[in-house]
């Protein structure tokens, strides 16, 4: 421990000046810290999990490595936690006891969060017999950025090693050690922040890409308007864009460089590229030396590509749908490869500045970010596509399918005449995701270790097996992602994630003629998934399950049957009647 923790901070103001990518000290603070951080407490504290963090996609301000009780906390944005803190300047670590602020902010604001944060530190430095003389309770990083100062006032007390003077590996194993057991006498004290699996109005969704399917009139459009309206009574985080038949590239949306106009070459901006941008201006808090704060209250801005597949998605939406896969989050850090390069912002600086809606003073720090970075897809939008499938429009490859969150409006949000004066239900507000993949902590309240979604999905992969539906590693960090946005409290309510799942992710992908899936007896591929799905689903099979997505209309947990049995029964019906079928209505 002793050698690595000198090599990070006598190597870090060098390392930060190159590039960051698959550095060997930022792979040092990812990998080899955190296994020998977990060699030291895996004997005395086996359910703590440890999560580090270098930076995403560019050097952190202040690299960490924190030490996580579930019983305790489940996130470093929430909570209290042991945590090593690297100086900015490489001067140092400190070993930490500390909190997170970000879900402080959310209900506090930023004055409030840190009130509440000294509050906190003082009940756990009165409430735990001689924590207060373990180590100080200021610390200094250094920090250069609003994120790295947000470490330093949340401390509650903390040790440091100057970098010319680590002490010896067992005095930081002993330290690191007794930090735990006085983080242990935590849990009994009743700060436990921890978020709980109560159902909430607002639920946030594991892909910022939807499809919603479905006939004709049945209000897909209105309804994306809706969502947005939930946030924003005014509407201006909305924007429809409707798609022409004739769009075969990206131009159509990210824009094109024009060389007819009377001043020479001009980048054409289009409807969707200014939105994006608008999207990043709620968003960012504040750009402070090339790093970004977002705010922790951000509202989601809702594109809708309006009849989506009246021109082939996979060729003018090939831009949006690589780059949504490079999203990361990592530490509260985001980020994401670039839509629009930052060679063309600097040989349209002017023109493109004004025509984006940046040439005010206050989006400076943000434009000369974007001519750092590039414009890349902003955390909090979602994007909307709605699609009908007639002779007129085209198909989804399973490329889109599999970016996408798939929604069959007629069965998620089914039309009720009865109620077109007087609605019964209502639908749940729908935020953007703050998660790219999950880790065992996120999953330990609703599924522990993810083991039972694993064997759901293990099970269900065996039936699709040498088709050319098979799923791969990226369905898995799907299902996972589902499991924490929906939060499942119960067997039944973890299967009717499940049930949506197949609805979202799997049936999708699902069509052909009876050679492709088989005769349309118990043979067929559908049968053999009929009858894996009664197995698995166990509690909602053959009766009703919890609706995620909707409520009563005075709030009350509205139930509906087993989507993916009825969705498997029609598509096996029209295979029977037809010779083929499609998830798609």
């Amino acid at each position: 421990m002793k050698e690595l923790l000198e090599e990070i901070t006598q190597s870090w103001t060098v390392a930060v000046n190159e590039n960051f990518t698959n550095h060997p000290i930022a792979q040092k603070i990812r990998t080899t810290l955190p296994s020998v951080v977990r060699e030291y407490i895996s004997e005395s504290h086996p359910t703590f999990t440890v999560k580090s963090s270098a930076g995403a996609g560019n050097w952190a301000n202040i690299p960490w490595l924190s030490i996580l009780d579930p019983a305790i906390t489940d996130t470093t944005q929430g909570g209290i936690y042991p945590v090593y803190l690297f100086k900015s300047d490489g001067s140092g670590v400190y070993l930490s006891l500390n909190q997170g602020t970000t879900n402080l902010e959310k209900e506090y604001g930023k004055a409030g969060a840190k009130e509440k944060a000294r509050e906190i530190s003082g009940s756990v430095l009165s409430s735990i017999d001689n924590l207060s003389n373990w180590g100080k309770a200021d610390i200094d990083l250094a920090a250069t950025t609003p994120l790295g100062r947000s470490y330093e006032y949340p401390n509650i007390v903390a040790k440091f090693y100057p970098a010319d003077a680590i002490p010896p590996s067992e005095v930081l194993r002993r330290d690191l050690l007794e930090l735990l057991e006085f983080y242990s006498k935590i849990s009994s004290l009743g700060l436990n922040m921890k978020k709980t699996s109560e159902a909430s109005s607002t639920i946030t969704i594991p892909k910022p890409f939807i499809l919603l399917s479905g006939i004709s009139g049945t209000g897909k459009t209105r309804f994306v308007k809706q969502q947005a309206l939930k946030f924003r009574s005014d509407g201006s985080n909305y924007q429809l864009v409707p798609v022409r038949p004739d769009w075969h590239e990206p131009s159509d949306l990210l824009g094109y460089v024009s060389r007819l106009g009377p001043n020479g070459a001009e980048y054409i901006v289009t409807d969707f590229l200014v939105f994006l941008v608008s999207a990043w201006k709620e968003v960012v808090e504040c750009v402070d030396d090339g790093e970004i704060t977002y705010k922790a209250d951000a509202v989601p801005f809702w594109l809708c590509l309006d009849e989506m597949n009246l021109a082939p998605v996979e060729q003018y939406f090939a831009d949006y749908l690589s780059v949504i896969e490079t999203r990361q989050w990592d530490g509260g850090q985001y980020f994401c490869e670039a839509l629009l390069n930052a060679s063309v912002l600097v040989e349209h600086d002017v023109t493109l500045r004004a025509s984006l809606q940046l040439d005010g003073a206050d989006n400076y720090a943000l434009w000369d970010y974007f001519i750092a970075n590039g414009i890349s897809i902003p955390p909090n939008l979602i994007v909307a596509g709605t699609v009908n499938m007639d002779e007129t429009t085209h198909g989804f490859s399973r490329k889109v399918i599999d970016r996408a969150f798939t929604l069959d409006f007629g069965e998620f949000f089914p039309n009720d005449y009865s109620a077109y004066f007087e609605e019964k239900t209502q639908v749940k507000a729908l935020s953007y995701p703050t998660l790219s993949r999950v880790d065992e902590v996120d999953l330990a309240d609703y599924d522990e270790n993810g083991s039972r979604s694993i064997a759901f999905l293990e099970a269900i992969n065996l039936v699709l097996k040498a088709t050319p539906f098979e799923l791969a590693y990226r369905a898995l960090n799907e299902l996972l992602l589902a499991v924490v946005c929906f939060q499942p409290s119960t067997d039944s309510e973890l299967q009717a994630v499940w049930d949506d799942f197949l609805m979202t992710k799997v049936l999708p992908r699902i069509e052909g003629d009876a050679e492709k899936l088989g005769d349309d007896g118990a043979n067929s591929l559908l049968s053999k998934l009929d009858e894996e799905l009664g197995k698995q689903f166990s509690s909602i099979w053959n009766g009703q399950r919890v609706d995620l997505l909707r409520t009563n209309k005075d709030s009350s947990t509205l139930e509906v049957n087993c989507r993916s049995k009825n969705k498997i029964d029609w598509m096996q019906n029209r295979l029977k009647n037809n010779g083929f079928t499609s998830f798609w209505p």
